[in-house]
């Protein structure tokens, strides 16, 4: 089994830390999560992503279990859905979740999207500092919050989220949320960081990639973490699961970064947060 000792970590605002770099598995079918998930631990990697909604935790919770891993060696995310927004249904949720991956405890539990329309965020959340109070949840966060959604938990939360999980990438790069992140002590953390791969056949990725002798997706990763990023890149390509995990030999220059960052054009490719309400 591969040691994970070249991953760094972000110390979040409670001092719980968090693997920098993690696999996510979105969009992975649940029968062949168990599978992925057992080559990414094989590899190296510690921190694993999932959630509710793509209803795979269970193979999750079935490669950790067959792992041989000590639970405290990988941080486990997952998050809450939308339709079980509200108070009594988080909890009840938040149980539901902890038995499919069979684990007492996880070690990120986010609220997958604020859902503004629906008003239950402050419910929801108070519920989430109940779970974190009673051990379910080592920290909590959000995930696709805007500013308007994060300065009412400021306001009316006692504890404030550690994390914000958001949509991420050279093409949109949302520097004032980031900022924001920044100034209130919250962990930005990446969502689609590739663009869905549309960015690996960009040309000026591609030349950074040249210069440096790497692929153009450990050239993005690694302008990820330099951002002090924490990063979820999914695959179940044995091959790029592992070329996406040996971000930790090389660095982007100066000159890289501020090529890369020319790249954002604002192109948001996922739905946006202050209206989107799948149930």
């Amino acid at each position: 089994m591969a040691q994970a000792t070249s991953i760094p970590t972000l110390r979040l605002r409670d001092g719980v830390e968090i693997p920098q770099l993690g696999f996510g598995v979105f969009q992975v079918p649940p029968e062949d999560t168990q599978a992925v998930v057992e080559e990414a631990l094989e590899v190296g990697y510690r921190h694993i992503d999932t959630a509710a909604a793509y209803r795979n935790e269970r193979g999750v919770g079935a490669a950790l279990a067959a792992s041989g891993i000590p639970r405290d060696e990988v941080f486990v995310t997952t998050k809450l859905w939308n339709s079980q927004q509200g108070y009594e249904s988080t909890l009840g949720a938040s149980e539901r979740s902890l038995e499919r991956l069979g684990v007492d405890y996880v070690d990120l539990y986010l609220i997958h999207w604020p859902v503004p329309t629906e008003g239950r965020t402050l419910d929801t959340w108070r519920a989430f500092e109940r779970i974190h109070t009673d051990g379910r949840a080592r920290t909590i966060g959000v995930s696709n919050f805007r500013i308007e959604d994060l300065e009412m938990l400021e306001r009316e939360a006692t504890l404030q989220p550690t994390v914000n999980q958001i949509e991420l990438h050279p093409h949109f790069h949302q520097a004032e949320l980031r900022a924001w992140h920044l100034e209130h002590g919250i962990a930005t953390e990446a969502w689609s960081p590739l663009a869905q791969g549309e960015l690996l056949i960009n040309e000026t990725i591609a030349s950074v990639a040249a210069r440096r002798g790497r692929t153009p997706a450990q050239v993005i990763l690694r302008w990820h973490l330099q951002l002090d990023n924490v990063v979820i890149p999914k695959t179940v390509t044995p091959a790029r699961i592992r070329e996406n995990f040996e971000l930790f030999e090389f660095e982007l220059s100066d000159d890289d970064m501020t090529e890369i960052a020319a790249l954002d054009v604002g192109l948001r490719i996922g739905p946006e947060p202050a209206t989107f309400v799948a149930p």
